[in-house]
């Protein structure tokens, strides 16, 4: 039985969803290029949308509000959308769904952004008046991923960018270094182990390698240790494996800030705190054995240990 198309939408609302800051920076780069990590982002719910917009309400991709910190600019809604083929594209809903939007945020800053999947021609601008006056002139970003040329995002940092690399333009790059680029990109930017396996499957979807490709990446990309089995389960396998090793050192650290707190009749401070969090499961180990000698926090963490950093 043949498998489901996949749903090109809900896959760049999770994108949306789970890199916000990093979306923006890609899909709308002329009003998000200088956004820093400061500003806060939260995803407008469909729910919302829908019980307060009625019968008027279209559902498209998921709006994003970004808030500067300390008030320093108005909010702006970013009004995002996924449209797998450029001629299935209405300008008409885009425009009813952004006045919608403004009336129901009571703003008039709001970024129309269209993220084409497919090349294609579209229609960029809409004017409604006359000879004599334009009473309506509108127009929206346009972001088509098939434009975007791999050169360009091949080793970027930015991790929605390396998911797409398979979308973009990479005529002159052989298909598989740009799925283990692509790869690389995820499980070098993303330490989430669930978040990693989540998007493995991303990656797949745009790549649609067949199984001799998979043999062929297998043989020339991997090493002997990931040729013993199937390469996304091998990464799969590296997320959990790494998902273990921060819970044990989790579980370390917090049983010796409980043995301080025990001893030495205190809650530890926050300089401490942080010194056992970000302390390595060795140095962890080493401090738990020497507070049962220790007539003092300061002893515990006297010269001549070290720490590093999770």
């Amino acid at each position: 039985m043949a498998s489901p198309p996949p749903s090109h939408d809900q896959n760049f609302k999770n994108l949306l969803l789970d890199y916000p800051l990093d979306a923006l920076r890609l899909f709308a780069a002329d009003e998000a290029d200088d956004l820093s990590s400061q500003v806060q982002i939260t995803p407008i719910r469909q729910e919302q949308l829908k019980a307060r917009l009625g019968d008027r309400f279209r559902e498209l991709d998921c709006p994003l509000r970004v808030d500067w910190p300390d008030g320093q600019r108005e909010a702006v809604l970013f009004a995002l959308e996924e449209e797998t083929e450029p001629q299935r594209f209405s300008i008409h809903r885009l425009i009813h769904y952004c006045v919608d939007l403004a009336e129901l945020c009571e703003t008039d800053r709001i970024v129309p952004v269209v993220i084409f999947l497919r090349s294609g021609i579209c229609p960029q601008q809409m004017q409604l008046g006359t000879r004599k006056k334009t009473y309506l002139d509108f127009s929206y970003i346009a972001c088509h991923l098939a434009g975007l040329r791999y050169t360009d995002y091949c080793a970027s940092d930015n991790i929605v960018a390396r998911l797409n690399l398979l979308n973009m333009t990479c005529a002159k790059t052989p298909r598989l270094q740009v799925y283990d680029q692509s790869l690389r990109g995820l499980f070098t930017l993303e330490p989430d182990p669930k978040k990693r396996e989540k998007y493995v499957d991303f990656i797949d979807i745009y790549a649609n390698l067949t199984e001799q490709e998979r043999v062929q990446y297998e043989q020339e990309y991997l090493t002997e240790e990931t040729r013993m089995t199937s390469f996304k389960e091998w990464f799969r396998d590296q997320g959990r494996q790494q998902g273990m090793e921060q819970g044990r050192q989790q579980g370390v650290a917090d049983m010796l800030l409980d043995q301080l707190a025990i001893k030495f009749g205190q809650t530890s401070s926050r300089a401490v705190r942080t010194q056992v969090i970000q302390a390595d499961t060795d140095t962890l180990r080493r401090w738990s054995e020497r507070i049962l000698s220790a007539r003092s926090v300061q002893e515990v963490f006297a010269s001549g240990t070290h720490t590093a950093a999770g």
